[in-house]
């Protein structure tokens, strides 16, 4: 009888080969992954073209999902999603026109602010204070004026900042402003120019400004009379004896005139104011132009009209110093 053997203990059994030995040709992956190479071209991307809503909605229904719910009729209208691109086009060339003319407007208001960095700072900042007292003033302007061209304070850049201020009210459609500024630059610019013009200038504005709308006989006389007051006088006495000597006697005291800059002659007065009729109106006669009856014609002519009625009082003014008599 054959007695079984006896068991083994467990350390001494062999163990079951591993299926991983018993499979020489099965690969084992290694724990490391393999490091892709740099040289491994992509795969170019497949252009996407834009698709219509009606394009997708053949699509749907030649899969047999049907119309897409929940949109209108419209929808699904060749002709409805023309008309959409088309005013789509028409808003983009919109904004795009708008967006052009705000930065056009920003250009011209940098440029206008611009034009005052030339100037020394400190500079700017009075005659920007002096604009400011000028536009306070109100009935008082004329005297503001006046006081500031006594103490030299009316110069070319304060003319730059009330142009500045005139050019802002102008872009903005501010008409009262436009109207008060452009007096305004007008009398300091008068102002300056009465101050650096000649004696015999000097009092062709007073007469001109002793105009004041009405008779012109009236305004001759006031005329005649002022110049009797700025003009010596001319007689041969005069001219040879000065003023205190006694022609009967023989005797009195003869100095030499004053040296004064502002004396006038009546001889240098009718020099100059000639010459001035002479050069404005070869000025005149050079820029003739066509007058229409739009806009800017009318208002050309309106200004030509003023300032032919001036030249009127001008050679009024030249007649009456030419046979003036004391």
């Amino acid at each position: 009888m054959i007695t079984a053997a006896p068991a083994l203990p467990m350390f001494l059994r062999l163990c079951p080969a591993s299926p991983f030995l018993l499979r020489p040709s099965l690969h084992v992956p290694s724990s490391r992954r393999p490091t892709p190479s740099r040289l491994s071209s992509f795969r170019p991307a497949r252009p996407l073209f834009p698709i219509s809503a009606v394009e997708k909605t053949n699509e749907a229904a030649a899969a047999g999902e049907g119309e897409l719910e929940g949109m209108p009729p419209e929808f699904y209208d060749e002709e409805w999603q023309a008309r959409q691109r088309e005013r789509t086009k028409e808003w983009h060339a919109y904004r795009q026109k708008e967006e052009a003319e705000e930065e056009r407007i920003t250009n011209e208001y940098r440029e206008i602010g611009m034009r005052l960095k030339a100037y020394p700072q400190e500079e700017v900042r009075k005659a920007r204070i002096l604009v400011s007292s000028f536009i306070r003033a109100g009935g008082d302007v004329e005297e503001e004026i006046e006081k500031a061209a006594e103490r030299g304070e009316l110069t070319e850049l304060v003319l730059m900042v009330i142009w500045n201020r005139l050019d802002i009210a102008r872009r903005d459609d501010e008409r009262d402003a436009i109207r008060s500024l452009d007096l305004l630059y007008r009398r300091v610019e008068t102002e300056i120019l009465k101050s650096e013009a000649t004696p015999a200038m000097r009092l062709l504005n007073d007469l001109l400004n002793l105009h004041d709308g009405g008779d012109n006989e009236k305004w001759l006389k006031k005329c005649r009379k002022r110049m009797l007051e700025v003009f010596p006088r001319e007689d041969p006495f005069t001219v040879v004896f000065p003023a205190g000597f006694n022609m009967e006697n023989r005797e009195g005291r003869i100095e030499l005139p004053p040296q004064d800059d502002d004396l006038l002659l009546r001889v240098d007065f009718v020099r100059e104011v000639d010459e001035l009729l002479k050069e404005v109106r070869a000025v005149e006669d050079k820029n003739k132009q066509q007058i229409g009856f739009d806009p800017e014609s009318v208002a050309y002519m309106l200004k030509q009209q003023e300032k032919m009625q001036t030249m009127r009082q001008v050679e009024s003014l030249l007649d009456l110093a030419s046979s003036l008599k004391w």
